[in-house]
């Protein structure tokens, strides 16, 4: 059982300044819809400045938000449920991105000193000292998107480990050597299943992992969500708002409650967790 300590990706700054991208608002229609001052918003998206409950609930209106979620963002007590249940041990491995962290995650039999790398974090120095000391081999890389701090210690990687296999989205562009895996295509790895959901909205080429354990029947599935889901927030619709919401509502409606989302940016959670708590996740 895991209890996660880590902190959002986001703060209520950056939940506004992603939700006008994907409502296709600017500030000065927002601050009319929810009638609140201009200058207020732009404290807000710059991390200054505060609401009230039910000015929060009026920007929830206005940008088709989850109010609840919203409030917990805003209070910076969202809530994070306990990890347990998966049919693996799970590695996250944080690395310093900015004012917040990227993640690259093993997950490997527990009786095992090899594993599945998923992302390979922002550099090789920064993978080596996060590196989990169990961890003696990998025997694939599955890539959820080729930006700099998801694939920046791939050649660490090879240079470890050389010729692993290493598989990422099919629409992969200028990325030598990476095996191209689209929507619905499947790994036999390790003992565990990896099921590819091809899932554009914040870059074209995107892709989602969903790992079971086909010898463990009643265990949790894990999604490994890149930048597409968060704890409490969702990845920059910088590719395409429509196909971004399209991708989320796929993996919210089609995966169980319970599915364990091991994200890009920030801490686990539940799939049941940001149905319930995510600003993002309205009507699903």
């Amino acid at each position: 059982m895991v209890i996660e300590r880590a902190p959002l990706e986001d703060e209520l700054g950056d939940v506004l300044e992603k939700a006008l991208r994907l409502a296709a608002l600017t500030e000065n229609e927002l601050a009319e819809r929810a009638e609140l001052d201009l200058e207020r918003i732009a404290d807000a998206i710059d991390y200054r400045g505060e609401f009230t409950v039910e000015e929060i609930d009026r920007l929830a209106g206005a940008l088709n938000l989850n109010a609840i979620g919203l409030r917990a963002v805003a209070s910076k007590h969202y809530p994070l449920p306990e990890i347990a249940g998966l049919p693996c041990c799970l590695y996250p491995m944080r690395m310093a991105h900015g004012i917040g962290v990227a993640n690259a995650y093993v997950v490997a039999d527990c009786s095992r000193t090899s594993g599945i790398l998923f992302d390979t974090g922002t550099d090789g120095e920064a993978l080596r000292r996060v590196w989990p000391d169990q961890i003696k081999h990998i025997e694939a890389v599955c890539l959820t998107h080729c930006e700099t701090e998801h694939l920046g210690g791939l050649a660490e990687v090879r240079r470890r480990w050389g010729d692993v296999p290493v598989f990422g989205p099919a629409t992969s562009r200028g990325h030598p050597g990476i095996v191209p895996i689209g929507d619905g295509g499947e790994l036999e790895l390790g003992g565990f299943t990896i099921s590819v959901w091809r899932t554009p909205g914040h870059s074209e080429a995107h892709n989602c992992y969903v790992v079971r354990r086909p010898a463990v029947k009643r265990a949790v599935p894990l999604l490994l969500s890149g930048d597409l889901l968060f704890a409490g927030s969702v990845g920059g619709a910088y590719f395409c708002r429509d196909k971004m919401a399209k991708s989320l509502r796929r993996l919210l409606t089609q995966l169980p409650t319970e599915t364990v989302v091991a994200p890009g940016h920030g801490p686990l959670t539940t799939l049941q967790n940001e149905r319930v708590n995510n600003p993002f996740v309205h009507g699903f």
